[in-house]
C-alpha cells in the first residue's frame, strides 16, 4: 500500500567512517556507499525504503563535504537529481550540529514539515512493519511529539544504548523515562526481562518547528550560531562550524525535553557496525556460513567470508571472517571482528593510505584506479565522464605520460591544446599543469604512468 505523507520530510546522517568494516568500508569510501547487501548501497536502499510512505523527492542527506560527489552520484542512481538535496559538512561534529543544520534547511522550503531522521547504515528485514510504525511515527510527531524508534530487544546486546519507557502515550508509544548508556552483561539481561527498556536505534521524527524550540531551550548558543552562520552563507563555514560542540542529539535535546516518547517497534533492525552485526542479519547456507564472492569452502561452518577479485578457498574452520578487497586482507574470529578498528587507528598512526581509500578513488570528475606501484614508478588507471575535466600536474622530480584507451580526450595546456584518440600519447614533462577534458558523451579511460627521475649523483 502507498500513502506517501507529503508534508513528511526524510533527512539522512551520512556520516562517520565505519572503521570497524575495515578494509571495505574506508575513511574517503565508508560503508552508506558500500553494496553489501543486493544491488542498492547502504544510502540508496535506505532512501528507498521510504517511499511507500514519504516523498523521497524531499530528502536531505548531511554528509562530510569529502563524500559530497559520491553522495550525488548515488542519489542520481535512483533518480534524485537536484544538488539542493545534500547538506555537506565542513568537518564532523556529531548529530546534533547535522540536524540542526537539516532543520532550518527544511524550514525555509516547509514551515511546518514533519522530519524523519535516519542513519544512512542501517538494514531492516520487515519492510511492512517499518512502514507501519512510521506511518505510527509521523502521527505522533504530527500531535506534538518528539519520537525515537526504540527497538524491542530479543537478547542482552551490550553494544547498544536503551531507553527506557514510561506511561504510554497512543499508537502504542511511551513516554521517555531514561536514556542508559550500553550496559553490561547483567544489567542487559534486567533490562531485557523488564519488558520496558528498548534498543535506542538512533532514529527519530518531530515536527521541525517543535524540534527547533527544543534546540533553543537546551542547545541556545549553538542554534544561535548555526542560525548565523546559515544567514551569512549557504554553505557551512569550515572553521565556525568546527567551533559547534560535538555533541549527540540524544545528549543535547532528547535526554533533556519533556515531549520525548519512545515507539517500540519490531522490524528486523540492524545497525551494521560491525561484520558480525553484517553476518547476522545475512541469510546463511546449510553450514550456518555467509559467502560472496568466489568462495570454495571444504569443512567450514559458521564463517563469513566475501571476496572481490580473487578466489578465496577455506579449508576446516569456524566462526572466522575472512574479506578481500584488492588491496588488503582481514582475517578474524568471529566475536573479536569489531576490534578491526584498532588495526584501522595503527594503520592511521603510521601513515598507510589503505585505511583511507582503496585502490579506486571517486573522483568528481571520474576516478583513479592504482594498478601497480613501485619505488620509481606509479601505474594508474583514470575513468574521465563524459563532460567533465581535471587537472593533471607533475613535480619538479616527475614526469607523465597519459595514453588514451578508449574515447577521446582534449589536453589543454596553456593557450595550445591536443586531441588524443585511442593508442595516442601525451608526455608531460617536469613542472607541468594541464587540463584534461572528456567532450564526448562517452566514458573516457586513460592509463597513466608517472615516473621519478634519478637523484643526481655527486
Amino acid at each position: 500500500m502507498t500513502d506517501t505523507n507529503l508534508s513528511a520530510c526524510p533527512v539522512i546522517l551520512a556520516g562517520g567512517s565505519g572503521t570497524r568494516l575495515w578494509p571495505v568500508s574506508r575513511e574517503l569510501h565508508p560503508k552508506q556507499l558500500v553494496k553489501f547487501i543486493g544491488e542498492d548501497s547502504l544510502i540508496q536502499s535506505t532512501i528507498k525504503r521510504l517511499g511507500p510512505v514519504m516523498n523521497i523527492q524531499n530528502v536531505r542527506v548531511v554528509c562530510g563535504k569529502e563524500h559530497e560527489h559520491d553522495i550525488r552520484r548515488h542519489l542520481e542512481q535512483i533518480g534524485i537529481h537536484s544538488a539542493d538535496h545534500i547538506i555537506a559538512e565542513p568537518c564532523g561534529r556529531n548529530t546534533a550540529p547535522a540536524v540542526l543544520v537539516a532543520i532550518f534547511s527544511i524550514l525555509q522550503q516547509h514551515p511546518d514539515a514533519v522530519l524523519c531522521v535516519f542513519p544512512a547504515d542501517h538494514v531492516i528485514r520487515d519492510q511492512k512493519a517499518f512502514h507501519d510504525r512510521l506511518r505510527a511515527a509521523i502521527r505522533l510527531a504530527q500531535a506534538g511529539h518528539i519520537v525515537t524508534f526504540g527497538i524491542r530487544p530479543d537478547y542482552p546486546e551490550t553494544g547498544y544504548g536503551y531507553i527506557e519507557g514510561a506511561e504510554p502515550v497512543s499508537d502504542g508509544a511511551r513516554r521517555i523515562r531514561r536514556f542508559v548508556e550500553k550496559p553490561d552483561i547483567m544489567t542487559a539481561r534486567q533490562y531485557v526481562d523488564a519488558g520496558n527498556f528498548f534498543w535506542n536505534s538512533g532514529m527519530f521524527a518531530f515536527r521541525a518547528s517543535v524540534m527547533l524550540t527544543e534546540f533553543h531551550e537546551f542547545a541556545p548558543e549553538m542554534t544561535r550560531q548555526v542560525d548565523t552562520m546559515l544567514k551569512q552563507s549557504a554553505s557551512l563555514d569550515r572553521e565556525t562550524y568546527a567551533a559547534l560542540p560535538n555533541m549527540a542529539i540524544d545528549v543535547a535535546i532528547m535526554e533533556k525535553t519533556r515531549k520525548g516518547v519512545v515507539l517500540p517497534s519490531e522490524f528486523g533492525w540492524s545497525d551494521i557496525g560491525s561484520w558480525k552485526s553484517l553476518y547476522d542479519f545475512l541469510p546463511k547456507d546449510s553450514d550456518n556460513n555467509v559467502f560472496h564472492g568466489d568462495v570454495i569452502a571444504q569443512n567450514t561452518r559458521d564463517c563469513f567470508v566475501m571476496g572481490h577479485d580473487r578466489l578465496i578457498a577455506v579449508n576446516h574452520i569456524s566462526k572466522m571472517v575472512i574479506v578481500e578487497t584488492p588491496d588488503s586482507i582481514f582475517v578474524s574470529d568471529m566475536e573479536t571482528s569489531r576490534d578491526v578498528k584498532g588495526i584501522v587507528s595503527t594503520l592511521k598512526a603510521n601513515n598507510r593510505w589503505e585505511y583511507q581509500q582503496h585502490t579506486t578513488a571517486s573522483r568528481s570528475w571520474g576516478s583513479f584506479t592504482v594498478l601497480e606501484t613501485r619505488d620509481r614508478y606509479r601505474v594508474g588507471k583514470m575513468m574521465v565522464y563524459p563532460g567533465s575535466s581535471t587537472k593533471v600536474k607533475t613535480r619538479s622530480d616527475s614526469i607523465k605520460i597519459l595514453t588514451v584507451v578508449d574515447g577521446r580526450a582534449d589536453i589543454r595546456l596553456g593557450d595550445a591544446h591536443q586531441v588524443l584518440n585511442p593508442g595516442e600519447s601525451f608526455r608531460m614533462a617536469e613542472n607541468t599543469d594541464l587540463e584534461l577534458l572528456n567532450p564526448t558523451q562517452d566514458m573516457l579511460t586513460l592509463i597513466q604512468v608517472r615516473t621519478r627521475r634519478e637523484e643526481q649523483k655527486l
